[in-house]
């Protein structure tokens, strides 16, 4: 359970690279887990280890008392097992030196099995007994503190201090004269105390070299549709502060065939800068993601290199576009020569799509070429090729776990590269294009954004009560976490 959380922080945004980072280096991904956020981790590492630590055996402990007229009388007590452990409270905190998290009040139920014997001289035989007790184990204290630090692009778990003391522990015992031997038997409570405090000590510093275990086995590189990779290797050591734990993540996506990370020091803010750059409406959210352009960039430039930025478009909202009858006041010869022929297009982009964050949009210009293809007896026939130039914004937005948001058009830009069908009107081409962006492919494209897209899920978990922003090349997205079936069922 604790697994998937840590993997939903750490992995559902991270960017992967098999390069080693220098730690005088920015990450172009950051995330900054608020102490609500690392409530929500330390509330699941409380459960898992309310759930892990039990059952939990401790050694046998053997008991040597000397009582008059009776002589010594040997006791021991074996199966002794922690059966469940109950949390009452428990907090974390960030400081200087790393994160501290702290139980107070929990309380334990033991079983175990007791024995005694005695014999004197005046005894003909050694006099034995045995039977089960059970322990209520009160007042139960543990700390934990560890240090996240930076090893070759991966986190580094190290424990600091790890302690547990108990304040009361009740034994009642079951079976033979119990009654006549539990004043014996409460002889062994700080014995018990002792053995309880460091097998839980023990256990739970044995959970940190685990947790260390997993955090760095998470994988630095993750395939994208077998295009690319994303860069993932941790940037710099945590930054703690007193209500967050800021981690800076590289961030860019490479070629699959190249790896290598690009140079850092293009980097347009600081982590710091970006931290206070964008104002937050809810500053209490447990994890604010912050993603530079670059990785957008980087992204796309990765899909145009692996030749993915092409398309043949045979279905457009208003269809008799393509149709060649749609033309024939625009390019007549092309009706003349091809009458109530289906058409297509054919778009490819012929350098990567730049794109710039601005403050609340997206800012995109594609460059392409079109090629107007007939359908012509069967053949696909192209008939002329234009240069375009589109630029455009994007607003996003998240409502109700659903991302979606607005595109808008401020620039088109088109040229005649090539014509077999003769001379073309390129003005009234240019006109019939941009009103069918403006008012048939835009507005149908704004509608199915306009109704969202659910938010992917991870392991069973997802961004909820998210609110996304965009400001000085940053998208920065404040979100809470739940379990998606807590969701489904509210």
């Amino acid at each position: 359970m604790a697994g998937s959380v840590f993997s939903f922080f750490f992995l559902s945004l991270l960017i992967f690279s098999s390069t080693q980072v220098e730690s005088n280096e920015e990450g172009y991904i950051s995330l900054d887990i608020s102490n609500k956020g690392l409530d929500f981790v330390k509330q699941f590492l409380v459960e898992m280890a309310e759930s892990s630590l039990v059952p939990l055996d401790l050694p046998k402990i053997k008991k040597s008392k000397h009582i008059p007229i009776i002589g010594t009388v040997d006791m021991v007590l074996t199966n002794i097992t922690i059966n469940s452990i109950h949390v009452i409270s428990s907090t974390v905190k960030t400081g200087d030196t790393g994160i501290v998290i702290s139980v107070s009040g929990a309380y334990a139920n033991m079983t175990m099995n007791w024995k005694y014997e005695y014999s004197n001289w005046w005894l003909p035989v050694p006099i034995t007994d045995n039977g089960q007790a059970s322990i209520q184990v009160e007042g139960m204290d543990v700390g934990i503190s560890f240090n996240l630090t930076n090893l070759q692009g991966s986190l580094m778990l190290s424990p600091l201090d790890c302690g547990c003391s108990v304040k009361d522990i009740f034994i009642k015992l079951y079976g033979g004269a119990s009654w006549l031997y539990q004043g014996l038997v409460d002889a062994f409570q700080g014995r018990l105390t002792s053995a309880v405090e460091n097998a839980i000590s023990k256990k739970l510093r044995e959970g940190i070299v685990k947790l260390d275990s997993l955090l760095q086995s998470l994988p630095k590189e993750i395939p994208i549709r077998n295009l690319g990779a994303l860069n993932a290797t941790f940037v710099g050591d945590p930054q703690f502060r007193d209500s967050s734990l800021i981690l800076s993540i590289n961030g860019l996506i490479s070629a699959k065939e190249a790896y290598a990370a690009p140079p850092y020091q293009h980097l347009f803010a600081s982590l710091e800068h970006l931290l206070a750059s964008i104002p937050l409406k809810d500053p209490a959210s447990m994890v604010t993601i912050s993603l530079h352009e670059k990785v957008l960039v980087s992204a796309s430039s990765v899909y145009y290199d692996a030749n993915k930025m092409h398309w043949i478009v045979d279905k457009v909202p208003e269809q008799s576009l393509l149709n060649t009858a749609g033309w024939r006041f625009i390019i007549p010869q092309l009706y003349r020569q091809y009458p109530n022929d289906d058409m297509n297009l054919n778009v490819s982009i012929f350098s990567p799509p730049h794109l710039k964050i601005k403050e609340h949009q997206i800012d995109l210009t594609v460059h392409a070429d079109v090629v107007l293809n007939v359908l012509h007896s069967g053949q696909v026939t192209p008939v002329a090729c234009f240069s375009t130039a589109v630029s455009g914004s994007a607003s996003p937005w998240i409502s109700n776990d659903n991302l979606g948001g607005s595109i808008g058009l401020d620039e088109f830009y088109l040229s005649l590269k090539w014509s077999k069908i003769g001379n073309l009107h390129v003005n009234l081409v240019r006109l019939l294009m941009s009103t069918a962006l403006r008012t048939v492919i835009l507005p149908y494209i704004n509608l199915k954004l306009s109704r969202g897209y659910p938010l992917p899920t991870f392991h069973g978990y997802m961004l909820h009560n998210a609110e996304i922003l965009c400001s000085d090349s940053w998208i920065k997205i404040c979100s809470d976490v739940a379990p998606v079936e807590q969701l489904s069922i509210s």
